[in-house]
């Protein structure tokens, strides 16, 4: 199929490109970005016309910090859920972190993910950064690069060994990938299970200090100063965290940061219903977090918002606060959360926030997407920012509930999800004959 998009806002942050226009998609890759495309339907065969009056016309969103839970976890989520999620989302592409059963520590693993046919998004593989994830031996990084990694993590393994840190950056420069960091002082955060506060007390529960976040975000930007070695820091939730993250951005240092929807629209006050879906590491923190943070976001000093979507069982999230694992989902909320929370108050500009979740996300993974470029892949996700919708997990394309927003109403919501020129997702549906 062919496409051609009329009268919507095309918005394309890397070019700067915002304007009412029409963009032509023929065999896949973006033919035409014009103001005026004269319709060409007698000329090209199989030709859809869209009409995106109202609507707005961006490059296909990406998520930099997704778990698919495959290998090993499929009760949870698949390739197949996960990526229906996605493009329910308005996610053209995600990167899956490598802390499943077994971790994705070698080559196999990574083409595993990659010629599964059963993913409707692109889904790009996140490697681990020790064998194992025990940090005891690095991971062969040139041979994961050419099996087809973009970065490399700790994610739900944080890095307690220094000197083992320290070559993970080292390895990080020498290679020029990323090295995602999951910053947690698992010393100071052992057994807790909230943030420590006023509501931890109140309700009996461990909490978890902000400083077990601060000092390995500290430490980390410490090592990326030493090496060279690019660090980006995930789910970025603390006020300490931000200042650290924008001195160190000022010296020079390699570092981006990202941040997530709920550390932004939540804050350690809902944990008081005791919903186990309100539970997450890093944990939901205070007011003036959530402050600096949208702060942190508005300056430049976050660069990325990305969902951290973790799916668990029913089951699992079933049991009490001590026992429930930490996680919730995120790929079919987090853009209606950005426009509500922070486009439709003001906090960002529109272009603002799909830079963070396009754009940016791209340049740090290193991906040729994220951008509108005729003859460059169709990748393309058509927003109503207009659109009011009532989050309703029983409808999600997750396999997964575990989602403290039920119930919550966003106002702006993706439309359409075009990838590769493909009609993957259309008013909320997901296609049935997208494979």
């Amino acid at each position: 199929m062919n496409i051609l998009i009329k009268n919507g806002r095309v918005i394309d942050t890397n070019s700067g490109l915002d304007k009412i226009a029409d963009v032509l998609i023929i065999d896949g890759k973006i033919k035409e970005i014009d103001e005026k495309i004269q319709n060409p339907k007698s000329k090209i065969q199989n030709l859809k016309i869209i009409d995106a009056r109202g609507k707005i016309v961006i490059p296909g969103l990406i998520d930099i910090h997704t778990h698919l839970r495959t290998p090993g976890q499929e009760e949870k989520e698949t390739i197949a859920t996960g990526t229906r999620a996605a493009a329910a989302g308005g996610f053209t592409t995600i990167a899956c972190m490598p802390n499943t059963n077994p971790p994705v520590d070698n080559p196999s693993l990574v083409r595993y993910i990659l010629d599964n046919p059963e993913g409707v998004v692109s889904v790009v593989p996140i490697g681990a950064v020790s064998i194992g994830m025990r940090h005891e031996e690095p991971v062969d990084v040139e041979g994961l690069i050419n099996a087809g990694i973009v970065a490399i993590s700790d994610d739900g393994y944080p890095i307690m060994n220094l000197k083992f840190a320290q070559r993970i950056l080292e390895l990080a420069k020498e290679f020029g990938i990323p090295f995602i960091s999951h910053c947690e002082d698992t010393t100071l955060s052992n057994g807790g299970v909230m943030n420590e506060g006023y509501y931890a007390t109140a309700l009996k529960l461990p909490g978890i200090l902000k400083t077990a976040e601060e000092v390995m975000v500290a430490r980390n930007l410490e090592l990326a100063e030493i090496t060279g070695g690019r660090l980006h820091i995930a789910h970025i939730s603390t006020k300490r965290s931000v200042e650290l993250i924008r001195k160190a951005k000022k010296k020079g240092v390699r570092v981006t940061g990202e941040v997530c929807p709920h550390h932004f629209s939540l804050t350690d006050e809902a944990v008081k219903i005791q919903d186990t879906n309100t539970k997450m590491n890093p944990p939901l923190r205070s007011q003036e977090d959530v402050e600096t943070i949208k702060q942190g976001l508005t300056d430049g000093t976050i660069d990325v918002i990305a969902s951290d979507h973790a799916p668990h069982t029913p089951f699992e999230k079933a049991t009490d606060w001590i026992k429930a694992p930490f996680g919730i989902i995120g790929l079919e909320t987090s853009l209606g959360l950005v426009l509500t929370e922070l486009v439709h108050t003001g906090i960002l500009s529109l272009g603002e926030a799909i830079a963070k979740m396009t754009i940016n996300p791209a340049k740090v993974l290193g991906l040729e997407a994220g951008t509108l470029t005729v003859g460059g892949k169709a990748d393309i996700t058509i927003i109503d920012p207009e659109k009011e919708w009532v989050v309703d997990v029983n409808k999600f394309e997750s396999k997964a509930r575990n989602c403290p927003f039920d119930g919550w109403k966003l106002q702006g919501k993706a439309v359409m999800t075009i990838v590769g020129g493909k009609i993957i997702m259309e008013d909320g549906k997901i296609l049935s004959d997208v494979r």
